[in-house]
This record gives structure tokens, C-alpha cells and sequence, in this order.
């Protein structure tokens, strides 16, 4: 019922006249067949990454909810789920170490291995976005736990910081706590309209006009891909560029305007590349239209076309500051396959 009723929703949206005059001037992108072979291939190079007890590990990252939850939303973003799919047995696995890494005295997603709360962020993404698309009701109180520790640690700015404590924030950080949100808010879950608007108003203040880009702190030192990927993803997650008022919305497309210049001269940046295109991902496909379509063919061209992606179907070798195989890989996979539209929280 919750899938038909998504479905209906999204049916509606579709609709309206807005949408369709995009459609009109926006070119389907589309996974090619290259694309669509590359990313099988990781996919069945990921398989073989998969720990007994469901988890995934990658370098000092061992048995990581934080790693999991990437490699899980992998195969999710080309439509494997538990009982659906080649790759269903993996995500159920996942989830069920997901499920089991909770601390039960206060929803905490981190495991016996430890985390922080990137970790339980990305943990209560992937199974806001399970929970979404299947029901399975043994997934909603761990997705409800997991949502009212991320509404409770907010800090008293809007932002939020490494431990589940309201002190402190980053836009790093933040933006990890509102893409888990908005994800459990799709999902039914309560998400008080007040812990997102305060959110937006600590991402604003880590914007800077004079470049278009975000900082990682108001105030702090200059912008960076990563930050500012982060950055206009939370404007388009929170609804932002809809404001209804004239004065906020005109401002708020300014920003979108200028962020998106400020990602498409810096596509290369060496500085957490993979971490800054899993964002940047998401913000590109929602501005849409044919700097979407630019972008995507950027995207194509690096992962697909340039042999970066190795034999066995990873993407490991880079001169890059990365974490390790797998969580290159699974961020190239959900990358590579937003054009499918399986996740809901990627989708317009």
C-alpha cells in the first residue's frame, strides 16, 4: 500500500505544469550500455566484499555501518532489494547487520567496531530507504530510534557534529543528518518541520556569495567541492528552492545558480572526490535540465570511458584521499545509476 501510494504521489507531481514544461526542455539522460556493464560488473565485485555477518569492511573501516550502508545503497540504486533482485540475498544481509549494529539504549547505528555519526547517518539512510520501498515492518522501530537520536543531538544552530550530542556542527556532518532525515520522513516517519528549517539556516550561513560555494563552517576557511555539493543538496532535500515567499525563493535560486558554476569548475577536485560526487550527484540531477545532462556525461567520461574502473570491476587505484575500494565503488555505482531513479531520496 505504501508503494502505491509513493506511487501516486510521485503520479501527481508528475502532473503539474512545472514539471512538464521541464520534461520539455530537459533531455532524458539515460545509463548507456557501458555504463550499464560497468556497474554490473562492480556490483558483482562488491558481492565478493560482503562479510559473513553481512557487513562490509574497507581498510581501518572493518565491519563499518558507515561502509555497510554505502555498499548497500549500491545495489539498491539499481533495484535489488531483499526477495527482488540478483543481488537481493546481499541487501538483506546488510540490513540485517544494520539492524543489529543499534545500540538499544538510544537508537545509536554504530556497532560493537565503533562509529560516529557519519556512521549512523548513512546506517539510517539505507534503512530509511529499505524501510521505503518494502514495508517490512521489522525495519520501522529501528528507523524510528535512529531518526529521533539524529532530531535530538541537533545543536542549538541547526547543525549537527561527530557524537550524538547537541554541541557543535560542520556541514559535513549536517548534511549526512538531513539526507537520513528526509529519507525517513519519505519513509512516514515524523521529522519535525522545525529540525529541518533550522538545518537550512545552518547551512546558509556556511555559504559564501562571493564564489558560490560552502565552507565548512560559517566563517571558517575557503569552500571546497565536497562542502558545497553538500551544501545545495540540502537546499533541494529541505524543498528550499520552493520557498513561498518571492523574496526567499529568488535568493534561494541564487544560490543554486551560483553552487552549481562552483561544482561544474571544480568536477576534479582532489580533495574527498568520491565523498563530494556522492553529493554532487544528487544536487546536479535536481538542477536539472541540460547542466544535468553535461554533468552526467562528465560523470560517464571519468568512471566509465577513461578505464578508471580496474579488471575486476572496483574502482581502487587513485592518487585520490580515499577511503578504500569498496566505498569508491559503491559511491561510483549510485553515481553511475541516478538515472535509474530506484532510490527514492535521488529522485526529483
Amino acid at each position: 500500500m505504501k508503494r502505491f501510494l509513493l506511487g501516486l504521489i510521485a503520479t501527481l507531481f508528475l502532473a503539474s505544469p512545472a514539471v512538464h514544461a521541464q520534461e520539455k526542455q530537459e533531455k532524458r539522460v539515460e545509463m548507456d550500455d557501458a555504463t550499464k556493464k560497468a556497474t554490473a560488473k562492480a556490483l558483482e565485485w562488491l558481492k565478493t566484499r560482503q562479510n559473513e555477518d553481512g557487513s562490509f569492511s574497507d581498510g581501518a573501516y572493518a565491519h563499518n555501518t558507515a561502509i555497510s550502508a554505502y555498499a548497500m545503497l549500491a545495489f539498491m540504486s539499481q533495484g535489488h532489494l531483499p526477495n527482488q533482485g540478483t543481488y537481493g540475498p546481499e541487501v538483506a544481509k546488510a540490513a540485517r547487520f544494520l539492524v543489529a549494529s543499534q545500540r538499544p539504549a538510544d537508537g545509536y547505528l554504530v556497532g560493537a567496531r565503533g562509529g560516529n555519526m557519519y556512521a549512523h547517518a548513512m546506517a539510517t539512510l539505507a534503512l530509511a530507504e529499505l524501510y521505503g520501498q518494502t514495508n517490512d515492518d521489522t525495519l520501522k522501530p529501528v528507523v524510528e530510534k535512529a531518526t529521533k537520536l539524529i532530531v535530538g543531538s541537533q545543536a542549538p544552530n541547526g547543525g549537527w557534529r561527530y557524537e550524538p550530542q547537541p554541541t557543535g556542527a560542520d556541514i559535513s556532518v549536517t548534511i549526512m543528518q538531513v539526507m537520513a532525515l528526509r529519507a525517513a520522513k519519505n519513509a512516514g516517519m515524523h521529522v519535525p518541520d522545525n529540525t529541518l528549517k533550522k538545518a537550512v539556516v545552518y547551512i546558509k550561513s556556511c555559504y559564501e556569495p562571493n564564489t558560490g560555494g560552502f565552507n565548512y563552517m560559517p566563517n571558517s576557511r575557503g569552500p571546497g567541492f565536497a562542502r558545497t555539493a553538500a551544501g545545495l543538496c540540502v537546499l533541494f532535500l529541505t524543498g528550499e528552492y520552493e520557498d513561498k515567499d518571492s523574496n526567499v525563493k529568488l535568493k534561494n535560486k541564487e544560490i543554486i545558480d551560483r553552487s552549481a558554476k562552483y561544482l561544474e569548475t571544480h568536477f576534479e577536485s582532489p580533495i574527498h572526490f568520491y565523498y563530494g560526487h556522492y553529493y554532487a550527484a544528487h544536487a546536479m540531477h535536481q538542477v536539472g535540465g541540460e547542466r544535468w545532462e553535461k554533468w552526467y556525461g562528465r560523470l560517464v567520461r571519468y568512471f566509465v570511458t577513461s578505464n578508471s574502473q580496474s579488471p575486476d570491476g572496483s574502482w581502487s587505484t587513485t592518487n585520490r584521499r580515499e577511503v578504500g575500494p569498496v566505498y569508491q565503488t559503491s559511491i561510483a555505482v549510485i553515481c553511475l545509476s541516478v538515472p535509474a531513479h530506484y532510490l527514492p531520496v535521488f529522485q526529483r
